[in-house]
């Protein structure tokens, strides 16, 4: 899986580990796209919202909220909103793109394969420090079981998110119940 520097658009705000995160996690969007033999324009799709997805991770709340008006959100989640905004103002059109950039820290019950890829790659890319051969396997098992794996995958995510005592936003929750 290559890992080449993923192209941010100028506005992009990411440290170097961030845009190697972006990197990951679009390399593995790609080979999952490729391994599913996907159509041009979903593969095309899948590659756009793993590159463009954390582009404003790194900016400050200050930054992210002078971008979006959303003040029942957490600071720690603006940046899929706030880079689903600055891509329609660049001219970004496709909703399954922005849809998946905007909710991919929380999820989305609506989500199409593009969202639910995206959700998947951002939680199971390699460079991540836990439960690695768990994750490496799911990964690998995905073109084979993309709905299993997603799965799971929300599964897992919730399970962290309790045992950490964060918030479950009800997207989250929507999403949940909408593939147990």
């Amino acid at each position: 899986m290559t890992t080449e520097p993923p192209i941010l658009p100028e506005w992009a705000i990411v440290t170097e580990k961030r845009r190697a995160h972006v990197a990951r996690v679009t390399a593995l969007l790609d080979r999952w796209a490729q391994q599913m033999r996907l159509d041009a324009a979903e593969a095309q799709a899948w590659h756009d919202a793993g590159r463009w997805h954390d582009a404003l991770r790194d900016a400050t709340p200050a930054v992210l909220r002078a971008i979006i008006d959303a003040p029942d959100l957490p600071d720690g989640i603006l940046h899929g909103p706030a880079a689903a905004v600055m891509l329609e103002r660049e001219g970004e059109v496709r909703q399954t793109v922005l849809e998946a950039i905007r909710w991919h820290t929380v999820g989305h019950p609506e989500w199409d394969r593009t969202g639910r890829a995206l959700f998947m790659a951002d939680f199971l890319e390699p460079g991540r420090g836990f439960m690695h051969a768990d994750r490496a396997f799911m990964a690998a098992q995905l073109p084979h079981n993309f709905d299993g794996v997603f799965r799971q995958a929300v599964r897992m995510r919730l399970e962290w998110t309790l045992r950490e005592g964060h918030t479950i936003f009800a997207r989250t929750v929507d999403l949940w119940n909408s593939v147990r």
